[in-house]
């Protein structure tokens, strides 16, 4: 790519500097190999003289790589758009009918996701038109799949609300993730552990955890946590002002 840049940038200095190259001689598919050693050395002198120029390509290059990364993003989002809103089993809230919907695939043992829950909390409850849909995610050990088992299965047994209490509890612990730190959530709310637990190894808890995996999969999603914002993906942690500006911008361009 940089060859390509600065060869026509070395075009004038080399026909000004050579009688043994034409101008059909920047072919260089053409060029004969005494004149391929002349081109290089004159672009090594141009770049001696304008190191700049390497710079410059090289930030033409990542622009347009990055530019191409969110191309792809948006043929991901639009291919798996279904999946992303319409699977059946996801918890959502927020506005059912906002103008934006928020796709966030989470993991209870990553700290980047402990951070943002409080941020797109902040930010439902700014705006009143967002649905937020959540993926879980858990892809950071065993600890990570016990929680989202125990979410889940909340939800399943119990309703949204209680899914929410629960996602709000496994966000704040700090401790482990295990069978009396979860029976301590549970009893906190008035559950049977016991039926959740039998839940949490059920084929129905293993299917959301499989479907959403495989879903992560094809959305190129490594880490957590992501977010889905209209036809934008976010890989990373992002604070609420920052996510405001790309709803504010999908809204524009909406």
């Amino acid at each position: 790519m940089i060859r390509k840049y600065l060869k026509s940038n070395a075009v004038g200095l080399l026909l000004a500097g050579s009688t043994a190259l034409s101008a059909q001689a920047f072919d260089l598919s053409a060029m004969t190999e005494a004149e391929e050693v002349e081109f290089g050395e004159a672009v090594r002198a141009y770049l001696l003289e304008n190191p700049e120029v390497i710079m410059e390509a090289v930030a033409i290059l990542q622009e347009r790589e990055a530019q191409q990364e969110v191309a792809r993003d948006v043929d991901l989002v639009a291919g798996n758009l279904d999946a992303l809103h319409n699977d059946g089993f996801s918890w959502q809230g927020g506005n059912p009918d906002g103008d934006i919907t928020i796709v966030e695939f989470l993991d209870y043992r990553c700290g980047y996701c402990k951070r943002a829950h409080p941020e797109v909390a902040s930010l439902l409850a700014e705006d009143g038109n967002i649905r937020l849909i959540v993926k879980e995610y858990p892809i950071l050990g065993e600890e990570s799949v016990l929680a989202s088992r125990f979410a889940i299965a909340v939800k399943q047994l119990h309703g949204d609300d209680a899914y929410k209490l629960a996602q709000d509890a496994l966000m704040a612990m700090r401790g482990n993730v295990n069978e009396a730190s979860l029976t301590r959530i549970a009893g906190e709310f008035g559950h049977d552990m016991a039926a959740i637990a039998t839940q949490m190894n059920s084929e129905d808890v293993s299917d959301v955890i499989r479907d959403t995996r495989l879903l992560g999969q094809r959305m190129q999603i490594s880490g957590t946590p992501s977010f889905v914002i209209g036809d934008h993906l976010l890989r990373g942690f992002l604070p609420q002002a920052g996510m405001q500006e790309i709803i504010a911008d999908q809204r524009d361009n909406g």
